[in-house]
């Protein structure tokens, strides 16, 4: 075994391995790219919680052994058979590029992902522009449920009641999930439809709360948590300059205006707990900070180039992050909460 690897599962030994995955849909490769150097260093997760894309990457992680997750992930996100456009598009500017790959996908959908609602709107549980119906068969291929719902991993997928406005979490330590929870979690109205179970009508998580850290954080433990959550959209960036660029900026705001209050909630309500010096959690957040290249359609560009450009960025951060833990800057086991940023070299 590498020194490096030896050294990391040493200072795990006897924590638990929480992974909190962000929505944030064609972001979500970002998330694989993580994943994959987690992987390559032994650290895997005993908890998966996850919203909308990282829902679907948390079912597919959950739903394999440890030797396929990875190229199950690559057959999501980038797979042999993908289409496209020919190899000058990709010569060509790069905001144009993705700005071109973004109105594709808006008018063509997803392959295996999402298409065009056409008929299927007339028979949805809502109105809604694209139809997720191609989801199912994809998550079939990609996701082992019996194995999901074995328990190896524990599963959680974040939705949100559209009658009552409840967010619900879809556990596999509570219930039996299949491919509709975690359709439910990445329908994201009125672009996805809501999907019908138990008699009611659910959407994506991230309408109320895109990083979902309050299963894990609000969950009393007996060992050592140490929870990784990995967000996909930026709190802070450069200032917008040009009408996309604001477009951009606000669908950022909306969504990392969650997490960081919700981050600040559980910092002060372990503060001010007098049972916390008895619990020990670590998070680690590692966010996809570095979007420089992304244009107001970010979420809707599942272009080759830019899948792989996010998949790299998700890979060169979650080195940083296997470094801080490695070389100790990342304190673990310590009373109560402790909170660390994760921040790459740009």
């Amino acid at each position: 075994m590498p020194r490096g690897i030896a050294a990391v599962i040493d200072r795990l030994a006897g924590h638990r391995i929480a992974l909190v995955l962000a929505g944030g849909n064609a972001l979500g490769a970002y998330q694989a790219g993580a994943y994959q150097v987690l992987h390559e260093h032994g650290i895997e997760p005993d908890w998966i919680v996850g919203t909308s894309a990282g829902a679907i990457n948390g079912a597919v992680i959950a739903g394999n052994a440890p030797r396929d997750r990875v190229a199950r992930l690559e057959s999501l996100w980038r797979p042999r058979a993908e289409g496209g456009w020919p190899m000058w598009w990709e010569a060509i500017p790069e905001t144009w590029r993705r700005t071109g790959e973004a109105l594709t996908t808006m008018l063509a959908g997803r392959s295996g992902l999402f298409a065009p609602a056409g008929s299927a709107a007339q028979t949805a549980a809502t109105p809604a522009i694209y139809d997720t119906a191609p989801m199912r068969g994809s998550l079939a291929h990609l996701v082992d449920f019996e194995r999901l719902n074995a328990g190896h991993v524990r599963y959680g997928a974040l939705a949100v009641d559209l009658g009552s406005g409840r967010e619900t979490l879809f556990d596999t330590a509570e219930q039996r999930i299949d491919a509709d929870h975690i359709r439910a979690s990445a329908a994201m109205p009125p672009t996805f439809p809501a999907v019908p179970i138990g008699g009611r009508l659910f959407v994506d998580g991230g309408l109320s709360a895109n990083l979902p850290i309050d299963a894990v954080l609000g969950t009393a433990r007996e060992r050592p948590v140490l929870c990784i959550a990995i967000d996909l959209l930026p709190d802070a960036a450069p200032l917008p300059q040009t009408l996309g660029e604001v477009i951009g900026r606000t669908q950022d705001l909306l969504f990392s205006g969650q997490s960081r209050r919700a981050v600040d909630r559980w910092r002060d309500a372990y503060a001010t707990d007098p049972d916390a010096a008895s619990r020990s959690v670590t998070l680690v957040r590692l966010s996809y900070t570095d979007q420089r290249q992304e244009v107001a359609g970010k979420a809707m560009d599942f272009s080759p180039a830019t899948i792989r450009a996010r998949w790299n960025s998700g890979m060169r951060d979650a080195a940083a992050l296997v470094t801080h833990l490695t070389s100790g800057v990342v304190p673990l086991g310590r009373p109560g909460l402790s909170i660390h940023d994760i921040v790459p070299a740009t």
